[in-house]
């Protein structure tokens, strides 16, 4: 059979075999859907942060003075002997002595601690050896000055030549009140100073966040001679003096 086909009829056929040449060749350079890698997409932004209303930290402190009410007192007493038994007979000896007179004072047993005990080889001035040396020490609080001084001179003339003072110092017994007072002048203090931030860096002082606190105290050590004391009958004066009962805080305060 034969085919004639028109001028018009070509022109038609060839066009749409060149378009199909196109459609295939466009297929076979573009990659599968399965294989392709995916695209990325980067997106710049601006970063959103909460707008901070900051804070402040800042330090007070309080001190309160109080007046001394108890005595501690530390002693001990010593002995020399050729052997340890006879060294450490005498110097018990005058320790149970110095803790009688204590106790016969009003010293309970709950205010009376043993603060030492050692047994060391003595020698002579050439370095020989010439027996033991025997130490037993008692530490003992003192409710109430006004007796304090009778009562430590007692301990000192039973505990005899053996005996000797190795400390003395005036204390307040209970300083939670003082204590509770100066809090109350830290916080106050620790408040200022943050209001006088706040105000010269142009903000309003918020609410207290945090607070800390770091509280301070310490006994004074009393001057005792042993000597003229152990020699006179008469009590030892005691001046109760006054003493700092101090608390610091550190408060952190937000900005309103």
């Amino acid at each position: 059979m034969t085919i004639t086909l028109s001028r018009r009829s070509f022109v038609i056929l060839v066009v749409a075999a060149a378009a199909m040449v196109a459609a295939y060749l466009l297929g076979a350079a573009r990659p599968s859907v399965a294989n392709a890698s995916p695209a990325t997409t980067t997106v710049l932004a601006a970063a959103s942060t909460p707008t901070a209303t900051g804070g402040i930290t800042v330090t007070g402190t309080g001190t309160v003075k109080g007046t001394p009410d108890t005595l501690t007192v530390s002693l001990s007493t010593t002995a020399t002997g050729s052997t340890i038994d006879a060294a450490l007979a005498e110097a018990t000896k005058a320790q149970n002595a110095v803790i009688a007179a204590l106790k016969k004072n009003g010293v309970a047993d709950k205010d009376l601690q043993t603060s030492n005990f050692s047994i060391q080889p003595n020698y002579t001035t050439k370095g020989l050896p010439s027996g033991y040396v025997v130490t037993e020490g008692v530490s003992a609080k003192i409710h109430g000055l006004a007796k304090a001084g009778g009562t430590l001179n007692a301990a000192v003339q039973a505990g005899g030549d053996n005996v000797r003072v190795d400390g003395v110092y005036v204390n307040i017994d209970d300083t939670d009140p003082l204590k509770g007072d100066a809090r109350t002048a830290a916080v106050a203090d620790a408040k200022q100073r943050a209001e006088q931030y706040a105000q010269a860096s142009g903000r309003q002082l918020g609410q207290v966040q945090s607070i800390s606190e770091q509280a301070s105290y310490t006994p004074t050590p009393y001057a005792y001679d042993r000597v003229s004391a152990s020699a006179a009958s008469a009590a030892v004066p005691i001046q109760a003096g006054t003493q700092d009962v101090s608390v610091t805080v550190t408060v952190v305060y937000a900005f309103a």
